[in-house]
């Protein structure tokens, strides 16, 4: 949902409505715009039940919480960056950190932060009650300045990039708490990876298995050799195990991979940026080697042939029968 884009308000107002609304949606307590000329922000938020999921694009700017701020109000949260463009940085405590395009950092509100960038940049923030995470303090403040070294980011940028994708349809939809969790979960393990010690990391490691399979799959969605073998090596267990952690968690591991793999292919057909693909070629890069089972597996699901989907107008598009999240 669009909050606020400063190109629709007068050059004067620009930088005073960003402060207001950084201030109101984000715990800011100061912004200091890299230059007055031509300030443009853009900033869009979402409701996912307990998280909050913010997009900010724009020009250079240093946004901050001073200790003060911290100690004046009671918002104890915990906020997960996902920088998209430009280079800038991220300070925490006395913790100081480059960032660039992909790049993670968490930070915990009571302690205030500093993050910038220069130039033309983008990110993605959530935010949610510290409560939630059910980790001791200490332990979410000493993961964050080696949080950058976890092998759980990579699936967490990946998870919260295909958040932002359909935050749109699933803000409001029933789906919203449990994609919520999902992603609490995920940044639970990450900060474990980090910080917990043995008796919490295997503790939190039995506790977001399947959201950690759920998420590799995901993330790895376009590659044929998607196996339940690769799946299962990649998470230190055996394919029995992973089977019967998906079967206790009401999840057919190949349907859903199918299913995601169809979604894209969906969309990417009806994309006016692939028109020029043919139909193969973009099943083939959702990992569908057998053009036949693909086209089958499409009509089933969605009631209409690929190539007769592909023919639709927009309108006729809308009508059809949204995906399964």
């Amino acid at each position: 949902m669009l909050v606020l884009d400063t190109n629709d308000l007068r050059v004067g107002d620009r930088i005073a409505a960003f402060e207001a609304v950084a201030a109101g949606e984000g715990g800011v307590s100061a912004v200091q715009e890299e230059t007055e000329e031509g300030v443009w922000k853009r900033l869009e938020l979402w409701h996912l039940g307990p998280l909050t999921l913010f997009h900010t694009q724009g020009t250079g700017v240093r946004i901050s919480r001073s200790l003060r701020q911290a100690r004046r109000d009671a918002m104890d949260t915990v906020a997960i960056n996902i920088h998209r463009q430009g280079a800038g940085g991220f300070t925490w405590a006395d913790h100081r950190q480059r960032i660039g395009p992909n790049s993670a950092t968490m930070h915990h509100m009571p302690a205030g932060y500093e993050y910038w960038w220069s130039g033309l940049g983008s990110t993605l923030a959530l935010m949610f009650d510290t409560e939630r995470l059910s980790l001791p303090e200490d332990t979410i403040r000493a993961s964050i300045p080696t949080l950058e070294h976890s092998p759980v980011g990579r699936l967490l940028i990946n998870h919260v990039l295909g958040v932002h994708r359909i935050a749109d349809q699933v803000s409001m939809g029933p789906e919203a708490d449990a994609l919520a969790s999902a992603t609490v979960e995920l940044v639970r393990a990450w900060v474990v990876s980090v910080a917990g010690d043995d008796l919490t990391r295997r503790a939190v490691a039995r506790e977001t298995l399947l959201t950690r399979v759920l998420a590799y799959a995901r993330a790895h969605l376009r590659e044929p050799d998607l196996t339940p073998q690769r799946i299962a090596w990649a998470h230190n267990t055996s394919v029995r195990t992973l089977y019967r952690l998906c079967d206790d968690g009401g999840v057919s591991l190949e349907k859903w991979i199918i299913r995601r793999r169809l979604e894209g292919a969906r969309a990417d057909l009806a994309a006016p940026g692939h028109a020029h693909r043919t139909i193969d070629t973009i099943a083939r890069s959702w990992g569908f080697t057998n053009p036949a089972f693909f086209s089958r597996r499409f009509r089933q699901t969605y009631g209409t042939t690929p190539s007769q989907w592909r023919r639709l107008s927009p309108q006729d598009r809308l009508l059809s029968p949204p995906d399964d999240l």
